[in-house]
């Protein structure tokens, strides 16, 4: 009597749980990417050209003899921190818009933006810095 083995091996691959494991690979790795946020300044660069408007809560002024003004009132760069906090209150979406002479070094430009940043820091809010241009002639 002969016996028949009832498991046939057939020559075919199934290839549907390869493109399953694929495709699920594809989504892991796309919601990961997105999660990693790259170590970069973001900056907001504005151009000349274009003409965006912000809701401006706090206005700094840095003339060509290197003085701040925080919306018309001369502050000392010590006091700086103090004046923009003031005049910003409560608002947790505060923009601060810097208009600066072109010829102030970028040095003072940065000190405003660390005050804002300090700000910041201490107080947990998203205050924002926009540097103010002329638009081009």
């Amino acid at each position: 009597m002969a016996i028949k083995s009832r498991n046939k091996v057939e020559p075919t691959f199934n290839s549907s749980s390869m493109s399953d494991l694929v495709f699920l690979l594809l989504i892991f790795f796309m919601l990961t990417s997105t999660l990693v946020a790259p170590n970069a300044i973001k900056l907001m660069l504005p151009s000349s050209n274009s003409k965006t408007m912000a809701k401006q809560t706090v206005t700094v002024y840095i003339n060509d003899q290197y003085q701040y003004y925080v919306d018309q009132t001369a502050v000392d760069e010590t006091q700086l921190m103090d004046y923009i906090n003031a005049k910003i209150g409560n608002d947790s979406q505060a923009t601060v818009v810097l208009r600066s002479d072109k010829t102030v070094p970028v040095q003072y430009v940065v000190n405003v933006i660390d005050a804002v940043n300090d700000i910041n820091n201490a107080t947990n809010n998203n205050h924002k810095v926009i540097l103010a241009t002329a638009p081009k002639k």
